[in-house]
């Protein structure tokens, strides 16, 4: 079983004083790479976020965003009258200074000021805490639900495509008895251009269809290519996070069929080799979507 590198969940958590929505997402990346927009409230927890997200969901570009509605709640708020008197002072003194009138904007102007009037930072609490921990759990559950759906769709696709290469390198063996014809005749003929007619010695002739033969027989390379394309069926079907185990089978693959097409020399069989060429492309695009 495999799972898709993209993703989605949500989850909310109703509390007394606030509610608080919860969304994860994960797109395709080589690493474990996580970003979290967090409430000032939340920040004392990111590193045991980040933890929770590392370990539920390994690797993927992961964006963590958790948002309070206060519910109406009115903040507290301290307001420095100290401050405040000092603002006003000086304020009024440049007024004097550059003859200008004070007006009623001055107290609202004021209180924008730096450090005049500031939010009492609510603490959290333990209770609080593990409610939304358990939130945001539930949140990285359906992520993961998601990721199986779609994994499950990517796994049916690649082991189709897999199977399909198989197909097309059994169609391969009855070209080669063809292929042989082909180079004998095609060297033969190369031969007489070059000699007169008659003159070619048959036994070294087939000495050196035979060598030419054996360097370009394609028998290993089949062998080993079936061998993959079942391993990367075994490796599909097994449970846990295959996707690099997968890429890497994916270029033993590949590197199979490109020696298939080099030592081919033959165009029935090269067109074979494009068709397998194909395949293992979108094979190799699906598998960028893997965990």
């Amino acid at each position: 079983m495999i799972k898709s590198m993209t993703g989605f969940g949500r989850s909310t958590l109703d509390l007394p004083e606030r509610s608080i929505s919860i969304d994860v997402k994960s797109l395709n990346s080589k690493q474990f790479d996580a970003y979290l927009r967090l409430p000032p409230l939340y920040r004392e927890k990111e590193g045991e976020l980040r933890l929770l997200l590392n370990n539920e969901l390994e690797r993927g570009k992961i964006e963590l965003n958790i948002n309070i509605d206060k519910n109406g709640e009115t903040g507290v708020y301290q307001f420095n009258r100290v401050l405040a008197k000092q603002y006003y002072t000086e304020i009024k003194a440049l007024a004097e200074e550059l003859n200008l009138e004070m007006n009623d904007q001055v107290i609202s102007t004021i209180t924008k000021m730096p450090d005049v009037l500031k939010a009492e930072q609510a603490s959290l609490s333990e209770e609080e805490w593990l409610q939304v921990r358990k939130a945001v759990k539930t949140a990285i559950d359906k992520l993961n639900d998601f990721r199986i759906k779609e994994g499950a769709a990517l796994e049916k696709d690649l082991l189709s495509r897999a199977i399909l290469i198989e197909k097309l390198l059994e169609k391969i063996p009855p070209l080669e008895e063809k292929r042989i014809t082909h180079m004998r005749e095609r060297l033969k003929k190369q031969l007489e251009d070059y000699l007169q007619q008659g003159t070619v010695d048959m036994n070294r002739f087939e000495q050196e269809v035979v060598y030419y033969m054996e360097k370009l027989d394609i028998t290993e390379e089949k062998v080993r290519l079936k061998k993959h394309c079942s391993y990367f069926a075994e490796i599909l079907a097994e449970q846990g996070s295959n996707g690099k185990k997968l890429g890497f089978i994916s270029q033993e693959m590949g590197r199979e069929i490109n020696t298939l097409g080099s030592k081919a020399n033959d165009a029935d069989i090269q067109k074979i080799v494009v068709l397998m060429k194909d395949e293992l492309e979108k094979i190799k695009e699906q598998l960028f979507n893997i965990l």
